[in-house]
């Protein structure tokens, strides 16, 4: 098998055309005429992560961020693009494709929290038609009190803590997703009636403006909100290409920790 056959299949799971027009999304380093027998997936392509993939034999690196966003105007030893290069690595990330696919970022978001009614994009996309589009709002299957949903999304990120901002009594009907850093989709998911709002993270005065409303706003941190979906990625990755091994990276963490 060949890169350019994954990557039929990677575009498949999240097509490219979704992505946001500022992201940097694709086969970022790398020939597709190249072989391509394992696969390593990961958020971010950090150092640990580069050593993995090499130990694992890897000859892809699935990473959720752009390894490379910015131009580049060298690319020199000692660096991880380098290293990759010199390495025969490819290198692809299908960031915001990923986000707003069905079955995506967000759809991991909304299953953890138990949105099974009722269930859209809190922005349409580009594509109408399609649930594609940026978050996710709906209604839980019954209320529940919120801290059993903010229990549940513990359990579901695998995840020992959480930031929690506002009111943790009360039940939940009707709740908001977005991974990452999504303060700009606040507003809307205010304006939709949600009751909690999870995401990776939040500024200080935005979750005091969604306390002042009634809303619980849960951070997760940046990456623990989009981790959780690598699996599946896997898993629908393997399925397709029975022949490619695929690997979860076991190193690929978030930078922060709460002790």
């Amino acid at each position: 098998m060949n890169l350019g056959d994954v990557l039929i299949e990677l575009d498949a799971i999240a097509p490219l055309r979704y992505a946001e027009p500022w992201d940097n999304v694709g086969l970022l380093v790398g020939d597709p005429a190249q072989a391509a027998r394992a696969a390593l997936l990961a958020i971010d392509y950090t150092p640990a992560v580069a050593r993995e993939a090499r130990d694992l034999g890897c000859d892809l690196v699935v990473a959720y961020h752009p390894p490379i966003f910015d131009a580049l105007k060298r690319v020199v030893a000692p660096g991880p693009i380098h290293a990759a290069i010199r390495d025969g690595i490819a290198l692809y990330s299908p960031h915001t494709a990923l986000d707003v696919a069905p079955g995506g970022t967000n759809d991991l978001l909304a299953d953890v929290i138990g949105l099974v009614a009722e269930r859209a994009p809190l922005k349409p996309g580009a594509h109408p038609g399609e649930l594609a589009g940026i978050g996710r709002i709906g209604a839980l299957a019954e209320p529940a009190p919120r801290a059993d949903v903010i229990a549940r999304i513990k359990r579901g990120l695998g995840v020992d803590a959480l930031l929690v901002a506002g009111p943790e009594d009360g039940l939940v009907r009707r709740a908001a997703a977005c991974a990452g850093a999504c303060g700009a989709l606040l507003d809307d998911a205010l304006a939709q009636g949600a009751e909690l709002y999870l995401t990776g993270e939040l500024r200080h005065h935005d979750a005091l403006r969604a306390a002042r409303a009634g809303v619980t706003v849960v951070c997760a941190l940046h990456s623990n909100s989009e981790r959780g979906v690598l699996p599946r990625i896997a898993e629908r990755l393997a399925a397709r290409l029975p022949s490619l091994r695929v690997h979860v990276s076991a190193a690929d963490r978030d930078p922060f920790s709460i002790r």
